[in-house]
């Protein structure tokens, strides 16, 4: 039998959350973010889940190829472009859109010999400082770009750095600024939105808006939940007690004896640990779920199993239901806890996690 830990993948939440976006970016292109194996949720059954969007948007040359030889003919983006002429070959080859963001793509695009019309987003760096050309450097690069012969469509993009905070709007204003000023010199499409400014900044939703981590059901923005969004849960991990321990006054728990008891108690061993993905440094406190009721892990997480608080769940057994995050249980306040952000444990959890897809209300 394997072990008991699984991560159920919900695509009718995934759906949901997707026609979310729509009520908030109306007559607009959806390019949904799927990079990292879709946020951990699997590539080719999320787009088949999401195959409404108007573009998927990837990181990796090999997830795009592999979309491609699956089938899949909506436009891909490669959202840190290309990273050698060769790439641009295969690009060229399975027809994908790429982002140019420095000089030195540039060079490589004008050497290479493409035999098709290749779709670009230009990527202005509006402050965050990590991709994009400066203003005066972009308005010569898109002048190549209009006038070379192999290109096709041209989209204006940039990144916003504090969308999620609500006290840092001026942030996004100055960044609305910087980018207006291409905007208005070369009047092209133009994509800004991720998922927090689809919420909560309309202006910025343009042509194009990018969700990511909203399609997964997990809240983009600091002052509200998911659930205030109406944003539904897609994965759920679960697992199962496999052992129970009574505790005496003092008795202590797991590597580094972390955790002592303060009065007889039992706790519950779960079959989860960091290399399933679960973050190790979660401490004691953090939420959890047992046969539906909420209580806490208790001493150090370790590789293949966590320890939980059984008080006041007197029918907890071996073989009681886990909730790790998910359904009834927002990854948000688990990554909270451990001191990190839900992108980080989708994206973490391990390829030793069983996974099973949801298709319908009667799984």
């Amino acid at each position: 039998m394997p072990r008991p830990i699984r991560a159920l993948i919900d695509f009718l939440a995934l759906q949901h959350n997707l026609s979310i976006v729509r009520k908030h970016a109306r007559n607009v292109q959806i390019m949904a973010v799927i990079k990292a194996n879709a946020y951990g949720h699997g590539l080719l059954s999320t787009v088949s889940a999401l195959k409404s969007a108007d573009a998927f948007a990837v990181l990796e040359l090999e997830a795009a190829v592999r979309l491609r030889e699956a089938g899949v003919d909506h436009p891909i983006l490669l959202l840190e472009g290309y990273f050698s002429t060769e790439d641009l070959v295969v690009a060229d080859q399975y027809r994908l859109s790429t982002v140019i963001h420095h000089k030195e793509q540039l060079v490589m695009l004008l050497a290479s010999k493409l035999k098709n019309k290749l779709n670009v987003f230009v990527k202005i760096n509006t402050g965050m400082n990590r991709l994009g050309f400066t203003l005066g450097d972009a308005v010569a690069a898109l002048n190549t770009l209009r006038s070379h012969p192999t290109i096709g469509n041209i989209t204006l993009m940039t990144h916003f750095a504090c969308a999620d905070d609500p006290l840092q709007k001026i942030e996004i204003i100055e960044q609305i600024k910087c980018f207006s000023v291409i905007q208005k010199k070369f009047h092209l499409p133009c994509s800004m939105a991720n998922s927090a400014a689809i919420l909560r900044y309309p202006e910025t939703h343009a042509d194009w808006v990018r969700p990511g981590i909203m399609l997964y059901g997990a809240s983009p923005l600091l002052d509200k939940t998911a659930a205030e969004l109406d944003l539904r849960p897609v994965m759920t991990v679960t697992s199962k007690i496999i052992a129970i321990q009574h505790l005496a006054l003092k008795d202590k728990v797991g590597y580094g004896s972390h955790f002592q008891a303060d009065r007889p108690m039992r706790i519950g061993i779960v079959a989860c640990g960091y290399a399933d993905g679960y973050p190790r440094h979660a401490p004691t406190g953090t939420p959890i779920l047992v046969d539906g009721q909420r209580t806490r892990i208790v001493g150090r997480v370790s590789m293949d199993m966590l320890t939980v608080d059984l008080t006041g769940i007197e029918h907890a057994n071996v073989g009681s239901i886990v909730i790790l995050w998910g359904k009834g249980l927002p990854i948000e306040e688990v990554a909270e806890s451990a001191g990190t952000i839900s992108y980080e444990l989708f994206c973490a959890l391990s390829s030793r996690v069983e996974t099973q897809t949801i298709m319908n209300e009667n799984q």
